[in-house]
């Protein structure tokens, strides 16, 4: 994608509504919410997209690939004189970049919202893990990069931040201490330009920011990063009995603005419908998603867990699904503990990146992960400091080692406490034998 006559029939770049030297806008999916979407994000973020990833490099690699690029008839945003001096780069410039990109997304239902939120903790650990492990991305706009994975380029393609928001240029002055809008209109000041109320560390498509569960094994300490959240929501939420975990998170999605919305759900009745917090919610697309019930509904507390990377294979789908949600299943089951600072999952997302990760690299993972009153059953050596954590293989975290025992040991005994009949156990074992070898490195 992004390559010269890449559609067919071939159609050229440079249209209206993503304006990029790459894409023609007829990928763009012909639903007005998908062009609307890749408009807005151009126009609030005050120009287009700004993505880039290194490129592999070997000797006989080009160090400007993008070099024979000339400007557009009409000048607008010329990629000779913007990217030419980009040495190793792969540059991209619109949403269809990423969002083109294809996922495995697994949402799970819990049994009531104080498991819904420690699952969601939980998997907010896995999420650097589980992308590392599903690494499938290696090439973009034609060239193979020095990544494996698409997370970073999905966050880039969707980064509707201004200048201001992302610290390149100072704050314009329309919000008052509480990161609340002091004008009516907090979208535009006076001059039309587009205000901004905070300064924004990442894009709305990016990692988790803060851990959210009341469960007894969390401790203050794990929320470790400065959080970014509108008081006044914040203060709002709890001032109706919302606990403060909680109240902070909701209030951090409220510093985006909409991107997209219908005509017909701008006048709604907030105590009947939810399609206004839904707009906010559906656009901050983070690795683990908190899904309140819809009203009027039978569906309950929901997790969406979103890093895992599409594979070729039905097979090989099948058993990132299967070990994710028999993973889920034995955490909610044995109460397990996977809880370590929130800035080392950071370091995770960024670990993940890395080319060739799964087997080269170590992330940060606890070694303790039976928390006061699990049901696992296995035991684990003692120590001093259950909260310790320590860099880890892929490998080791995935199929163990000497005092650690392995997730996939975990979904094992998980699948003992349940009637699976054998043709199902026999699949189930296939499934994690391709994950235990993917996590080894025996398989590609």
């Amino acid at each position: 994608m992004g390559c010269k006559g890449f559609t067919h029939p071939v159609r050229l770049p440079h249209g209206d509504v993503a304006l990029s030297d790459f894409l023609p806008d007829e990928i763009i999916n012909p639903h007005f919410r998908f062009s609307t979407l890749t408009k807005n994000i151009r126009l609030r973020r005050g120009e287009k997209v700004d993505i880039n990833l290194p490129l592999f490099r070997d000797k006989n690699t080009p160090p400007y690939p993008f070099k024979s690029l000339e400007a557009n008839s009409d000048g607008h945003n010329s990629s000779k004189n913007r990217y030419e001096d980009r040495e190793y780069n792969i540059h991209m410039d619109a949403m269809g970049f990423g969002m083109g990109l294809c996922c495995l997304q697994c949402t799970f239902q819990a049994n009531n919202i104080t498991e819904a939120r420690f699952l969601y903790d939980q998997l907010v650990v896995l999420s650097p893990i589980m992308l590392c492990l599903s690494a499938a991305a290696p090439a973009f706009n034609g060239l193979l990069a020095d990544v494996d994975v698409r997370w970073s380029v999905i966050s880039q393609s969707v980064d509707d931040r201004t200048a201001a928001e992302r610290g390149v240029t100072p704050l314009f002055p329309n919000g008052n201490e509480n990161g609340a809008s002091s004008t009516k209109n907090p979208l535009e000041n006076p001059k039309g330009e587009i205000g901004s109320r905070f300064v924004i560390n990442k894009s709305r498509y990016d990692s988790v920011d803060c851990y959210i569960s009341a469960d007894h094994s969390f401790k203050p300490e794990y929320n470790d990063l400065p959080l970014v959240f509108d008081k006044e929501i914040c203060k709002q939420l709890m001032d109706n009995g919302v606990d403060e975990l909680l109240s902070r998170h909701i209030a951090h999605l409220f510093i985006r603005d909409p991107l997209v919305i219908y005509s017909k759900s701008i006048e709604l009745d907030d105590s009947e419908e939810t399609d206004h917090f839904e707009n906010i919610q559906s656009t901050n697309w983070q690795t683990v998603r908190f899904k309140p019930p819809p009203p009027h509904s039978s569906i309950g507390w929901r997790v969406e867990f979103r890093p895992q990377e599409v594979q070729i294979t039905d097979f090989e789908n099948a058993a990132y699904v299967a070990f994710i949600v028999l993973l889920v299943r034995a955490i909610a089951a044995f109460g397990l503990n996977f809880y370590i600072p929130i800035s080392k999952v950071e370091t995770n997302m960024a670990t993940a990146h890395k080319r060739g990760a799964v087997t080269s690299e170590k992330f940060y993972f606890r070694k303790h992960i039976i928390k006061e009153g699990s049901t696992l059953p296995i035991t684990l050596p003692e120590t001093k400091n259950p909260d310790f954590f320590e860099p880890m293989s892929i490998n080791e975290i995935i199929n163990g080692n000497g005092e650690f025992p392995g997730l996939i040991t975990v979904v094992r005994l998980y699948l003992r406490t349940i009637s699976v009949d054998l043709e199902g156990t026999n699949i189930i074992n296939r499934y994690l034998d391709l994950i235990s070898k993917r996590a080894s490195g025996e398989l590609m």
